[in-house]
Order: C-alpha cells, then sequence, then structure tokens
C-alpha cells in the first residue's frame, strides 16, 4: 500500500538533519503539488500551454544481488509535466540510498519497484531506465547547438525577476540560444541551484540581451527547478508570443542528482535524440 500524500515542502527533509537507511524505504518520497506554483503564473486545472517532462539523472544507485553482492548503477526518470505532484529531490536521493543493503533479483526488479514508487508520488507514470554501471553506459552532457548569450557585452543590476527584459524584434526566426548563468535558490534551504537554460522558439526574434538579462534576473529567486523552467516558459509565451517554444534547462548535480526541466508547445512531442539542440536528451518532434 502507498502511503498517504504530503503537500507541504516544508514538511519535508529539505534543510533537515536525517537518518539514513539502508534497506528499502519508500515512505521517504515526498510528493509537492505542482498547482501552487503554476497558479502564481496564471495556471489552473488541467489546461497547460505546454507539454514535457522533468527529467532525472541519478549517478548513487547500488543494491546487492541475492548472493549480496553489490550492483551499481546510473539510473533515468522521466516525469511527465502534466503530473499532479513533483517530487522532492533530497527525499529522492534518500529513498535511492535505501536501496544499498535491499537484495533484489537483477535490474528488473529494481527498475519495476522504483516505477512503482514513483509513479505513486508523481501521480501519473513514470518512466524508469537502469544503466548498471558494469554495461558502461554512456552519458552525454553536450551544450546545445545555438547560440549563447553569456558572451554579451551588457550590464546588468537586476537580480529580482524581470519578465519586462523580454522583448522582440520585426524579423522572425527559429533559434537556439543558450545560457550557462541560470541560478535560482531552494525555496526551502536556500541553497543555490545552478544551470543551464536553452531557448528554442520559432517567431519574431528575441531581444538576446534583455533575454540574457531576463535570465539572470532569477539570481536571487526562490522556486524548484521545475517552477522556474515553467515560469520561464509562460514569461516568454506571454511577452514574445513565439508560434513554436521549448524550454529546457540541465542542473548541475547535487546530491548525486540533478533535474532537467523540459516544456514546449503542443502539439509537439518529446523523444529520445543523440543529437540536436538539447546534446542527448529532449528535442521538439518537427
Amino acid at each position: 500500500m502507498n502511503p498517504p500524500i504530503p503537500s507541504d515542502a516544508a514538511r519535508s527533509a529539505l534543510g533537515k538533519q536525517v537518518v539514513y537507511r539502508d534497506t528499502y524505504t519508500p515512505e521517504l518520497l515526498f510528493p509537492i503539488a505542482r498547482q501552487g506554483k503554476r497558479g502564481e503564473i496564471g495556471l489552473c486545472g488541467d489546461a497547460l500551454p505546454f507539454i514535457g517532462e522533468d527529467l532525472w539523472n541519478a549517478y548513487e544507485l547500488s543494491w546487492l544481488d541475492p548472493r549480496g553482492k553489490p550492483v551499481v548503477a546510473l539510473a533515468r526518470f522521466r516525469v511527465p509535466a502534466s503530473s499532479p505532484n513533483l517530487i522532492e529531490s533530497k527525499s529522492l536521493k534518500l529513498y535511492l540510498n535505501a536501496f544499498s543493503q535491499e537484495r533484489l533479483p537483477g535490474v528488473d526488479a529494481v527498475r519495476a519497484v522504483i516505477e512503482n514508487d514513483l509513479s505513486a508520488t508523481a501521480g501519473e507514470a513514470v518512466g524508469v531506465e537502469i544503466l548498471p554501471l558494469s554495461e558502461r553506459p554512456e552519458r552525454c552532457f553536450a551544450d546545445p547547438e545555438g547560440f549563447c548569450l553569456d558572451g554579451l557585452d551588457i550590464n546588468v543590476d537586476t537580480y529580482r525577476l524581470c519578465p519586462d527584459a523580454l522583448r522582440t524584434g520585426d524579423e522572425r526566426v527559429t533559434e537556439t540560444l543558450y545560457s550557462h548563468l541560470l541560478k535560482s535558490n531552494c525555496p526551502v534551504t536556500g541553497q543555490p541551484d545552478w544551470g543551464m537554460l536553452a531557448v528554442r522558439y520559432t517567431g519574431a526574434a528575441i531581444d538576446r540581451a534583455g533575454l540574457l538579462r531576463y535570465i539572470v534576473s532569477f539570481r536571487r529567486h526562490d522556486e524548484f527547478h521545475e517552477q522556474c523552467v515553467e515560469r520561464v516558459f509562460c514569461d516568454i509565451l506571454e511577452r514574445c508570443r513565439p508560434a513554436d517554444l521549448a524550454v529546457w534547462a540541465r542542473y548541475t548535480r547535487r546530491g548525486g542528482l540533478d533535474i532537467n526541466p523540459f516544456r514546449a508547445t503542443p502539439p509537439g512531442g518529446v523523444k529520445e535524440s543523440n543529437s540536436g539542440w538539447s546534446g542527448c536528451d529532449n528535442e521538439i518532434r518537427q
């Protein structure tokens, strides 16, 4: 039976000393309802202006085989943006660490257990991929194919959210713009979250200096990764009116996990790719 689902981030393990478990403990997982923050940016109910997913990479997963020998693996989780809950990151770290002394018959069994638990927490089916290190899985962290904004020669004096910096010109383009200067803060602990943000769109050309100033304006903003990306998507959609839009962030790893939210305008889709604008994870189906 799945544990009851709390919704208040203040009741999570964030910012608190905890005892690490080393046997399977699904009740460690902590969901946070998406709708609270979505309401702040004018999103209500199930009518979302985007499709997408939160792509998690886990680098610290280990369990015991039936004979007690450790297995180490990487994992990838895909949480649909349409799910009612996001999964709080520290709770996921604690949950994964709790497999370390658990005996399980094989990779398929581990995948099935994690898939069931994460899906119950998110409120929708979560995709799970387990990649044992013995199989030497390849990882890809390439920059997107596009223009990096970070070399622009601009002055910046605003470090609080400033969507007014977003503006467009008359030229119509299809392009990808990205920056490594994204920084926001955990809303519970205040710890900094660092990331790369990419924007791909078709429409009136977005002013590049304005977009960079907007990205930097998150520097003192408190919000979870998934919420930041949805805010960026909605601000650009409202102020720049692109015909098609995709926003993707790759946050740096913390606690053995990185979170990479992806949002795009429908009726596109998300698919696996070994090349293209996002390096190796997601792209808009043309």
